[in-house]
């Protein structure tokens, strides 16, 4: 897939921007806080339904600013052409279109245009808590396959539900509970196998990529870990029952998994540097990459690099230079804060280019 156009408005600080791509790499110069990562993210938003930075739909809009709007000229491998409208008012639910009519649903559109984004944001991969690796997971999982998301939906909502009765004072019946775990149970089973196959898909790839990158000097290994390991699901969740209500939430279940990453053996967390945290994240997300190529519509991804060669010694640039200048990879958009860093960049990757400066928001060719 490739992003022929892009046109926004209002777009966190970018008032107005109309651009024609390069169909290999783009590149956005210009120093911290003027508007580099905001032009990956309305890249990502078009894809995704959201924004890769924000939570809130609201804190995209531009100061002062009451609606903002997206639009994407895309062309697939076929040759046969997308467009995709993102419209958002204050107050108001935002609106998707392709082609000019919109979707019922946003979950239709997720996949349609797969995107993989690599970013300075994505160290609590490492860092944080499990809720951020299991996001990682989702992510990936739902650009590939639209049922994984509705399993995904059903089962927060059981969450929802049984949690909400877990703090009531008066306890439900019995019936109600087991009502909402057999939902939990059956829609988590989905999604365990789901994650299950993708981690198995995922491992060698990533490992791959992580040899070309370090020059084999590294050894790293992620591990899926879920309740659903333990046994059948709906008896783990029944059995924490008990439990459960003395602390008000629920224990068990596909909202406590993890993937554990591990670098010689033992946590990265505790062990990497910085620089050994950037090339562990930045193999993931190219065999990321390369999963969605392969699952789902099987078509190329748009792939965002986002100020990722800052902290990496020489070689590891060079050996990621060669990777993504490689036939394996698509259109690339690109963000440094130094010209010449990216020039000798561009050295090294085949193709032509287009070369942006963005200073408060403007973006000039």
């Amino acid at each position: 897939m490739i992003l022929k156009q892009l046109s926004i408005l209002n777009y966190k600080n970018i008032r107005e921007a109309e651009l024609k791509l390069s169909p290999n790499i783009n590149c956005f110069i210009g120093s911290n806080g003027e508007g580099k990562t905001n032009l990956l993210d309305a890249v990502y938003f078009l894809s995704m339904c959201r924004s890769s930075t924000t939570a809130q739909d609201a804190m995209v809009l531009t100061h002062n600013e009451a609606m903002m709007a997206l639009q994407g000229t895309y062309e697939r491998e076929d040759g046969t052409q997308e467009t995709i409208h993102c419209g958002l008012k204050t107050g108001q639910k935002k609106i998707f279109r392709r082609g000019g009519k919109a979707y019922k649903r946003l979950a239709e559109h997720i996949g349609l245009i797969p995107v993989v984004v690599i970013a300075p944001s994505d160290q609590p991969l490492i860092s944080g808590g499990s809720e951020e690796r299991r996001r990682f997971m989702d992510i990936v999982i739902s650009q590939s396959d639209p049922t994984y998301l509705d399993a995904l939906t059903r089962y927060n909502k059981a969450l929802m539900q049984r949690n909400a009765m877990l703090k009531m004072e008066a306890q439900p019946d019995a019936e109600l509970y087991d009502m909402w775990e057999e939902v939990m149970a059956r829609e988590g089973m989905l999604i365990f196998q789901r994650r299950t196959e993708f981690v198995e898909a995922l491992l060698p790839e990533f490992q791959r990529f992580h040899d070309r990158i370090s020059g084999g000097h590294e050894e790293v290994s992620l591990r899926y870990v879920s309740h659903a390991q333990r046994g059948p699901l709906l008896q783990v969740i029944q059995q924490s029952r008990p439990k459960d209500v003395i602390m008000g939430y629920s224990l068990h279940g596909m909202h406590k998994d993890d993937l554990e990453m591990q670098l010689g053996g033992y946590a990265i967390k505790r062990e990497g540097s910085q620089g050994q945290n950037k090339t562990f994240l930045t193999a993931l997300k190219l065999a990321q990459f390369n999963y969605l190529r392969h699952h789902g519509s099987c078509t190329t991804p748009l792939l965002l690099l986002d100020d990722i060669f800052d902290k990496l010694d020489a070689h590891r640039v060079e050996k990621i230079v060669e990777l993504v200048g490689s036939e394996e990879f698509g259109q690339i958009f690109i963000t440094d804060t130094n010209r010449d860093h990216l020039d000798l960049i561009l050295q090294g990757m085949p193709g032509d280019h287009q070369l942006y400066y963005v200073k408060q928001g403007e973006v000039t060719q």
